[in-house]
């Protein structure tokens, strides 16, 4: 950092500030306790506000932080904020702020877009509006904060997290230009649509034009925003080397800087109550199984998950099942299966019969009808899940040694079955598998290392390219992330590598097993932020150069 020009202060905009919707969410939370220390009460993080009057466990409202600047904010400059803290180690400033008043200005201000930046907002549907307006908000927050307390000696810098937040980088860039700004694609938006749309990604990428799929795709207005944000702040940077591809690509401009995700292990148990947890976490998931299936599966069975967002080929939930079906029939497994699907998909509600059977101390021997899922979906007939079991004639019947089942909601500690939070769960697993077609990064096996849990992850993650590059080789499961070769095209193969890791897996004597453990949770200790923040110190100053070049030239 001596080296390196520092900002006085940071502001960071994303629609995931007091909002968990997604891993920037993790991202942010996780990374602000760093920050906070570094920059104390000189990092404010600005999200929308949707929970208003009600109350937001994520937000601590705080009247008397930035007092005198929100009623000037409120009164003079017409914004609807709140102030407070964000409910996270670290307890950063944060503004939320109500921006639904901006959208009765809403042609005037993609005008002016167009005009300045050519950002083509006429071909915006879904949810474009009300990020756009959140965005533009967040930087009148910003011009208002700066007018009001800060001086033009000072050091600025505006970071904004993926295209919902690009609009207002640019109102900054144009009203402040001594603010320097920082734009962190997460995912191009134009990436993430090929490869949800079955085309092939990774061998044609260098012959895709990122305009010509964005109109081929209808993703031109997100298309647009988020290319022209990259090229006209003074720091672009993406998470990881694979999307840092994509940009060259896609978006016609190449990362300045590449900020890897890390996280801190502060959640994760210690000594005597990490058995504990260990323990109970893994009494409550057998005890799912026994009761939805009505079996009696000890405790030697080998506990299997994946998680994520419900991307079925993006996240690799497809090529998951197609292992677990392949792994019925390997000859090579000794242990019982239980594979757990965590994914959050329409969820109706909770199995009545389920819950009576979780609340009865009674074993059953007969299972319930649709035997794979815990909760009722909206669209039960019409799940991919759910379709693909029944495809594969996937029958969780006692004679198969491989059992599905799959938990379609947010395991918050509310979810009705089993009433634990996530992580109070992944403690218990012996293995996870992330078989990613496209992941930026992948929180979800950094996390898995983290409460000692071996993973298998691929070459299309960005943390499996990072785990990669510490072994100087492919990461073998023994070293704690398995990391399995990917392409458009190796789908087959993939399922099979998947169900090999997973069969030879349940064969290892103990002794290897608490070794690869162990060396997860090495891998996870390389990833806090102690050892990742220097990046972030890196994009700062890159910024903050670019902007006193690009002053002195527009002054010249």
């Amino acid at each position: 950092m001596k080296q390196l020009l520092k900002p006085d202060y940071i502001f960071e905009s994303s629609w995931e500030v007091c909002n968990k919707v997604g891993g920037i969410y993790t991202v942010l939370s996780t990374r602000a306790k760093t920050l906070q220390e570094m920059f104390p009460d000189r990092i404010l993080f600005i999200g929308p506000d949707f929970w208003k009057d009600k109350e937001n466990p994520l937000f601590i409202s705080d009247d008397d932080t930035l007092k005198a600047w929100r009623e000037h904010a409120v009164e003079n400059d017409d914004l609807k904020v709140r102030v407070g803290r964000w409910n996270i180690p670290g307890s950063p400033i944060v503004i939320l702020i109500d921006f639904t008043p901006f959208y009765a200005k809403k042609n005037d201000i993609y005008t002016q877009a167009w005009l300045d930046f050519q950002v083509d907002s006429l071909h915006a549907y879904g949810d474009y509006d009300e990020a756009s307006m959140f965005s533009y908000a967040a930087g009148k927050v910003v011009e208002s904060f700066y007018r009001f307390n800060l001086k033009n000696t000072d050091n600025v810098v505006y970071q904004a997290h993926e295209w919902m937040t690009g609009l207002g980088a640019l109102y900054i860039r144009k009203t402040l230009p001594q603010i320097a700004t920082i734009f962190t694609t997460h995912a191009t938006s134009i990436g993430r649509s090929i490869a949800g749309n079955n085309k092939p990604l990774y061998d044609y990428l260098f012959a895709y034009n990122g305009d010509q799929m964005a109109r081929e795709l209808n993703m031109e207005s997100k298309h647009s925003i988020e290319k022209q944000t990259a090229h006209h702040v003074d720091c672009f940077t993406t998470v990881s080397e694979i999307t840092n591809n994509e940009c060259k690509e896609l978006l016609d401009k190449p990362a300045d800087v590449v900020l890897m995700n890390g996280f801190e292990d502060d959640f994760v148990p210690k000594g005597k109550a990490f058995g504990e947890k260990r323990k109970k976490a893994r009494k409550a998931l057998l005890n799912l199984a026994n009761k939805l299936l009505g079996t009696k599966i000890g405790d030697d069975a080998l506990i299997v998950g994946t998680s994520g967002r419900y991307e079925f080929k993006n996240k690799g939930i497809n090529v998951y099942l197609e292992a677990l079906n392949r792994l019925t029939r390997d000859k090579n497994l000794k242990k019982e299966i239980i594979a757990f699907i965590n994914v959050p998909g329409w969820v109706g509600d909770v199995r009545e019969d389920l819950k009576e059977r979780m609340e009865s101390n009674a074993d059953f021997d007969t299972p319930l009808h649709v035997p794979f899922i815990t909760h009722w979906l909206h669209n039960m007939s019409h799940d991919q899940v759910l379709d693909m079991l029944k495809y594969l004639n996937m029958s969780n019947a006692e004679d198969t040694k491989v059992k599905v089942i799959f938990i379609p909601c947010y395991l918050d500690g509310r979810d009705g079955i089993l009433n634990m939070p996530y992580y109070d769960l992944l403690i218990g697993y012996d293995l996870t598998v992330y078989a990613s077609y496209y992941e930026p990064w992948g929180y979800t096996p950094l996390e898995s290392v983290a409460f000692h849990v071996p993973t298998v992850t691929t070459d299309l993650s960005g943390f499996g390219l990072w785990v990669n590059s510490i072994h100087g080789h492919y990461g073998q499961l023994g070293e704690g992330v398995k990391v399995i070769h990917r392409t458009d095209y190796n789908y087959s193969e993939v399922a099979d590598a998947i169900k090999d890791t997973v069969s030879d897996f349940s064969n290892l004597p103990e002794k290897e097993v608490l070794s690869a453990r162990k060396n997860a949770a090495a891998i996870a200790e390389k990833a806090l932020w102690k050892h990742f923040i220097q990046y972030y110190y890196q994009a700062y100053d890159v910024a903050l150069k670019n902007r006193t070049k690009r002053l002195s030239l527009e002054n010249n």
